[in-house]
């Protein structure tokens, strides 16, 4: 029986997003962080896709329920952080049938371990009514990306991370990786972007956009942190045989004298909408333009996303599809 990941401009039900409710987080950025989710989660729902947002109590339902779209569904759940693309429900299609994958979760690294977290997969995945397979070890689901063909990117700094699995091989992971989730060739990049609080999910850095197809930023200034990243990133992908496509960096983004782990790359795809965070540099115009031009079947859309970045993720970080390949 064949498993498959689908790609994430496959077809999708509906989107979970992570509603922001820790102040711990994002300190003196809550509310500007919930705003910002808000407008991504009504942006998707408006564009026609179900959207279920996932809000923590009464009072951060109250909240969003100020700033979202009437059209977008409050779930209220026990989660830890927001980000429901590394502890929500990674999903695979058998033979026209779906089913959850549940991998282990240690907090990033053991860097953030919050209540809820390394549950809600496994709970958002049962009341879809979806079976569910479980793996020991440890993954994110913003760590790897699929084409859809069985080809998957992923960083070496954050797959062969010792905090994550330190008695696994390079080809145990591989292994798993096939058996799990049906990927059978791998694209190891190197290091993701300077100082991603993931230990550089691929997700901030290459991103498949069709088969065979990948999207690395490339540097905007001399002074783009990230410059020798990106063309690494770059040089293994058109080694390995990709289509490489770049677009422009953020270039150089401060906070509070600290680098930003800053990427247009961390664009959700929805069936209707793409969705690129912003983050009032000058490039973000080009960067959308040049996201836009990927997806012809769809709209794009840029969003301000430099609060959401405060807590460490992005838009994509922030939300999970639920793939539609049921017959």
């Amino acid at each position: 029986m064949a498993t498959l990941m689908p790609p994430e401009w496959a077809p999708q039900d509906w989107l979970w997003i992570g509603f922001p409710h820790l102040a711990d987080e994002w300190p003196d950025y809550l509310e500007a962080a919930q705003k910002q989710i808000a407008d991504f989660a009504s942006a998707v729902a408006d564009s026609g896709q179900e959207v279920r947002l996932l809000v923590r109590d009464d009072a951060n339902a109250a909240r969003a329920r100020e700033l979202v779209s009437d059209k977008v569904t409050l779930e209220q759940r026990a989660y830890g952080d927001v980000w429901l693309r590394d502890t929500g429900p990674l999903i695979v299609a058998e033979d026209g049938a779906e089913s959850a994958r549940r991998f282990g979760f240690n907090g990033w690294g053991g860097k953030y371990e919050m209540p809820g977290d390394e549950s809600i997969g496994a709970e958002l995945a049962r009341d879809a009514g979806l079976p569910i397979e479980t793996s020991s070890m440890i993954l994110e689901g913003g760590a790897i990306d699929g084409d859809g063909t069985g080809l998957v990117a992923t960083t070496e700094q954050c797959l062969l991370n010792p905090n994550r699995n330190p008695a696994m091989t390079r080809e145990d992971i591989e292994v798993e990786l096939k058996q799990a989730l049906g990927f059978d060739r791998v694209l190891w990049l190197g290091d993701g972007l300077i100082n991603d609080h993931t230990d550089g999910h691929v997700d901030n850095i290459a991103r498949f956009v069709g088969p065979n197809r990948l999207v690395v930023p490339e540097a905007t200034g001399e002074d783009d942190p990230n410059a020798e990243i990106y063309a690494d990133a770059a040089m293994r992908a058109e080694k390995f045989g990709m289509e490489v496509v770049r677009i422009p960096s953020p270039g150089l983004i401060i906070r509070d004298g600290a680098v930003e782990p800053a990427s247009y790359v961390n664009f959700a795809i929805t069936t209707h909408l793409v969705v690129v965070p912003t983050f009032g540099s000058p490039h973000d115009a080009d960067g959308v333009a040049a996201i836009a031009a990927l997806f012809p079947d769809r709209a794009t859309v840029g969003l301000a996303a430099d609060a959401v970045l405060a807590g460490g993720g992005g838009f994509h970080c922030a939300s999970q599809q639920m793939p539609s390949t049921r017959t």
